[in-house]
């Protein structure tokens, strides 16, 4: 991503072969390289929910026009290019399958608000198309495809901008230095909740797909399945096969906050987990209850996630950072003193000042300079993220039943995660449950190699990647 301009992209384009036009996937790299003043042409792929705010955002940016929208349900298609009418003043085409606004060499550039699992694989097709991304959270499925695409972002020298906002803030930002800086301690335990109400979906049974919906493309990397409406278009969070649960789905923003304060971390050497699916029976497969301990060194990572608030009292809804010292906790921007002195705000030392615009002004900003530091949520920021909550997964996946008190005799000593199981206690308890009935998954220590990225027991390593439905593979070399 180093600064171009479009004349120094000519002289280059006509000494050597780096920018020739090939086909990958189906799609053409174009290389297109933007002149400050020139106009984007941006695709939102993806429309029903959170594209909504893409398609937003985008097209009330000057100089950007929303020329594609791109979505498996054609039932979309007459409202959303309203949207765009009514706040871009331009008219976009429509497509079922993104590969065909890709193959369009004016595309310049797209964001993708699909399903989990095809995040990744999109946003390599892009790469290879030529294109600049921004890809929601999770910028991955599994970890294997999050990789190839930070692979696929340096190889063509893409922008990747993650939908982790929080990345966005200048409080935050502001609030991550203090932690840094140690002037509030040393940090101990870095804790993110996501405690956001997720009760259940029910049961809906299979029928024939909508003749609007191209169920094949909405599968795409997945295996074939039959066709139930807690699919298409939201439960699907909760099937492991498209989703990664709410640790995976709001949990990734606090996931990266809370990694971002542990100073120069990547990935954990050791990681378990405990939860289960609680309070009901339905279709869905992800826990809504998950505690997950992370080894960082002389620093514990810890996340909650909890589904069974808001309806009750004593299980209350949170979605918050802490961070645990060896003076006190830092939350909110306040710092709290361990002996009991009234909470003062933190002060920012030396922090990142981040681009302007929130995600989206970064985005195109960086897009525009090819500067990598305008990207505020690089793609490496995002996979590691991302990366956090499959492994969270993955521990949870690889355990095995047990009771109340074997989980108690596997908690350890570390206070933070004496607490958070006793939270998850009183919320079972809020909503009329026995903790002490209950089966949990709870996972044995599992080791990891930040590095290779791989652990060190096979059980573990089979649930890195997953069998690709072709022709919809990630490939071993983007």
């Amino acid at each position: 991503m180093s600064k171009l301009t479009r004349r120094d992209f000519v002289k280059a384009a006509a000494a050597s072969t780096a920018f020739a036009p090939f086909t990958i996937s189906g799609t053409k790299a174009s290389g297109n390289v933007l002149g400050a003043n020139d106009r984007i042409r941006h695709a939102v792929v993806g429309i029903h929910g959170r594209g909504r705010g893409h398609m937003s955002d985008m097209a009330a940016m000057d100089d950007v026009d929303v020329t594609y929208l791109a979505d498996v349900d054609a039932r979309l298609f007459d409202s959303r290019t309203k949207m765009i009418e009514e706040k871009g003043g331009n008219t976009p085409q429509c497509v079922q399958d993104v590969r065909e606004a890709l193959d369009d060499p004016n595309l310049d550039t797209i964001s993708i608000a699909t399903c989990n699992h095809t995040h990744s694989l999109i946003a390599i097709w892009a790469c290879q198309a030529g294109k600049d991304v921004y890809v929601e959270k999770p910028l991955s499925h599994n970890i294997f495809e999050g990789r190839k695409l930070v692979e696929a972002a340096e190889k063509y020298d893409r922008v990747v901008q993650h939908g982790t906002q929080q990345r966005s803030s200048q409080g935050r930002a502001d609030e991550i230095s203090a932690v840094h800086s140690e002037k509030y301690g040393k940090l101990l335990v870095s804790k993110g909740y996501c405690c956001k109400p997720r009760w259940s979906i029910g049961l809906k049974p299979n029928k024939p797909a909508p003749s609007e919906v191209d169920f094949n493309l909405w599968l795409g990397p997945a295996p074939e399945q039959p066709y139930h409406e807690n699919l298409v278009h939201y439960n699907w969070h909760w099937f492991w096969d498209f989703g990664c649960g709410d640790t995976g789905n709001q949990g990734v923003h606090e996931m990266d906050v809370a990694l971002w304060a542990i100073k120069d971390a990547t990935l954990p050497t050791r990681v378990w987990s405990v939860g289960g699916r609680f309070g009901y029976d339905d279709q869905g497969e992800t826990p809504n209850t998950q505690v997950t301990v992370y080894e960082f060194g002389d620093v514990t990572m810890l996340f909650e996630t909890r589904g069974l608030v808001g309806k009750h009292k004593g299980a209350d809804r949170i979605v918050a950072n802490e961070y645990y010292t060896t003076e006190g906790m830092i939350r909110g921007g306040q710092f709290h003193p361990s002996n009991g002195g009234k909470p003062e705000p933190v002060v920012a030392e030396n922090a990142r000042q981040v681009t302007p615009g929130g995600p989206f002004g970064s985005f195109v900003t960086a897009v525009r300079s090819r500067a990598p530091e305008a990207v505020n949520a690089p793609v490496e920021v995002g996979h590691n993220a991302s990366a956090l909550c499959h492994l969270a997964n993955i521990a949870y996946r690889v355990g095995e039943p047990a009771d109340l008190s074997t989980v108690k005799s596997r908690l350890g000593d570390n206070p933070q995660v004496l607490a958070s199981f006793d939270t998850v206690e009183r919320n079972l308890t809020a909503i009329g449950a026995d903790p002490a009935e209950l089966e949990y998954q709870l996972s044995r220590q599992l080791e990891f190699d930040p590095q290779t990225e791989r652990f060190t027991s096979r059980d573990a390593n089979a649930l890195l990647t997953r069998n690709y439905r072709k022709p919809f593979a990630v490939p071993e070399v983007v």
